[in-house]
Order: C-alpha cells, then sequence, then structure tokens
C-alpha cells in the first residue's frame, strides 16, 4: 500500500495523481540524479550543470505563476498566484544565485547560457497547458515540481541510506527537506486541493475531466525525470 509522501498526503488530490501515475512517479523521484545526490557519488560537472538549467527553470516557473494570476477566478487565488511570483522573483532566484555562486557559477554565466532541450520541452509544456487550460490544469503541470520536491526532499531526509557527512550536495537536500521548503510543498498541495474542490467538486476523482488532469501531471512528471537525466547526460 502507498504511504504518504512528505507534504503529499494519498488524501489529496496530488496524493491521488500520484497513485495513478506511480511508474512515472517512482522515475522521477527515485531517479540515478536523486540517488547519487543522496550518496554524494554525483560528478560535480553533472550538478553544475544541473544548476545552471535550474536556473534557466525558475525564469519559466515565475512566468508560469504570473500565468496563474491571469488564470484565476477569485481574488484569493490572484493573490496566491502574485504571492508566488515575488518569492521566486525577490527572494528564491536570489537564493539560488547565492548559492550558485559557492559552486563557482555567477549569475552572469548563468543568463549567458543556452536552454538544454529538456528544459524547454518541460517548461514550455507547463506554460502551453496553462495557456490553453484553466488554473487547474496549470497547478496541475506545475505539481510534480511545486509538490515533488518537497516529497524527494523529505525521502531523503527520512531514508538512513542518504549520506549527510562529507556529502558535497548536503545543504541542498537539507533545503528540500527542510521544514522551510516542506511548508511551501505543503501550501502548493493545499492550493491544488481548493482549486480541484472549487472547479470539478469533492470527488475529483468522478468529474470528467479527471482524466485530462491525470494525463497533464504525468507528462510532466516525466518531463520532470527528463530535466535529471539531463544533469546527468551533460547533452541535450
Amino acid at each position: 500500500m502507498a504511504t504518504d509522501q512528505g507534504p503529499i498526503s494519498n488524501a489529496s488530490v496530488v496524493g491521488q495523481l500520484v497513485q495513478r501515475c506511480a511508474p512515472a512517479w517512482q522515475s522521477y523521484t527515485e531517479h540515478a540524479f536523486v540517488q547519487q545526490i543522496a550518496n554524494g557519488s554525483l560528478p560535480q560537472a553533472c550538478f553544475r550543470h544541473f544548476l545552471i538549467q535550474d536556473y534557466q527553470f525558475l525564469v519559466q516557473f515565475t512566468r508560469a505563476y504570473a500565468l496563474a494570476v491571469y488564470k484565476s477566478t477569485s481574488l484569493d487565488d490572484m493573490r496566491e498566484a502574485a504571492s508566488a511570483v515575488h518569492a521566486l522573483l525577490n527572494t528564491e532566484m536570489g537564493l539560488h544565485v547565492e548559492y550558485c555562486q559557492r559552486w563557482g557559477i555567477s549569475e552572469s554565466d548563468m543568463l549567458a547560457a543556452q536552454e538544454a532541450t529538456a528544459t524547454t520541452s518541460y517548461t514550455r509544456y507547463v506554460l502551453d497547458v496553462g495557456m490553453s487550460g484553466d488554473l487547474l490544469d496549470l497547478l496541475v503541470a506545475l505539481a510534480p515540481c511545486s509538490c515533488g520536491y518537497g516529497a524527494i526532499g523529505a525521502a531523503l531526509m527520512a531514508d538512513p541510506a542518504t549520506r549527510l557527512a562529507d556529502n558535497p550536495y548536503r545543504d541542498w537536500i537539507e533545503l528540500y527537506g527542510g521544514e522551510e521548503f516542506q511548508r511551501v510543498s505543503r501550501g502548493a498541495v493545499e492550493q491544488i486541493e481548493r482549486v480541484t474542490r472549487a472547479r470539478i467538486g469533492d470527488q475529483p476523482a468522478d468529474s470528467p475531466r479527471w482524466e485530462q488532469l491525470v494525463c497533464i501531471f504525468e507528462r510532466a512528471v516525466r518531463l520532470e525525470a527528463s530535466f535529471w537525466q539531463m544533469g546527468l547526460d551533460l547533452a541535450e
């Protein structure tokens, strides 16, 4: 039987999506890139490449939350999406730049870098879903990142096989497994819960839209796994 994954409870909408897409979810959350971060064996060149692309991803992720403001139909949803945009632009990106500087990567390096194909494929898929669908479609496409990183961080922190001592990626593990990011991920799970209930009712799996949401989620999960693979491959 599946168990709750950090900020994602089985009973939540996101939890139900995870269970419907279990093989893809496992491939994403237990990807070799994640496992090598956990044991400290990931080649540092691969991690630097990932960090640069993650900056490029954050730019597009922010655009997606800006789109969420437009797609919102209530002031509360607008405020929540606008708050995410503000946090991403004025806090998260700065923290990412600061972290990358410790790895010898400057913001100018990241701005000059070309997007990898995996980065473009994933982020433009999310934006396309948001443009063609509604707020719920967009939030579900964002969920593998907004909720998934929290699940990965919690799993790594709880796994006795995770090596923290002398692990060059300890800060990364503790960031996503730490309470602050867990709170952010829980907020994303709860936001999807509220928007889902408001738009398609209290039994989302019985809605005619459910299969569409499952397809969106699974595609986004697979694109997240491709993003990890891009880091491993150091290639497009």
